[in-house]
């Protein structure tokens, strides 16, 4: 008889170790998703300084997938310099893309398609001489070929 309460004690009672792995088998994955899913939103995805926390207004879901809000530093650069085109000139513009690329030289890779894009705008608003005369050679000379290719296209 006491050979088969000493069995019955072993199965029914696991001991403390057999507890503390059940509780981090459970508890475990829920500590690195959510410390994972917040660590994902304290990152400066946007290259602003002032935004370095992204709300979780600004993520959603789309199709079972999420996608973020916030669009590429050359996206908003480019939007950026082309209301300042409008309000000032392509100079100021220019001269301001070429302060951004040497400030993000991850931005140099995207230089020649701004620069490019400045120089269409600049046909569309001053026209074609115009807008050459803001030409200088900042990403090698890509808006001069831009104000070329607009100029071609009108």
């Amino acid at each position: 008889m006491k050979h088969s309460i000493s069995q019955q004690t072993r199965r029914g009672h696991r001991g403390p170790a057999r507890r503390i792995g059940r509780t981090l088998a459970l508890v475990l994955p829920v500590v690195l998703v959510l410390s994972g899913t917040l660590a994902v939103t304290r990152v400066n995805w946007s290259g602003n300084p002032s935004n370095s926390v992204l709300a979780a207004s600004d993520v959603s879901t789309v199709g079972g997938t999420s996608r973020s809000v916030a669009r590429a530093p050359q996206d908003v650069l480019r939007d950026q310099l082309l209301t300042e085109l409008q309000d000032k000139n392509p100079g100021v513009a220019l001269t301001h893309l070429q302060q951004a690329v040497n400030g993000r030289p991850s931005l140099a890779r995207h230089c020649a398609s701004i620069a490019r894009a400045l120089g269409r705008a600049a046909v569309r608003i001053y026209g074609p001489s115009r807008a050459q005369s803001y030409a200088r050679p900042v990403c090698d000379t890509s808006f001069a070929s831009g104000v070329g290719v607009a100029a071609a296209h009108s």
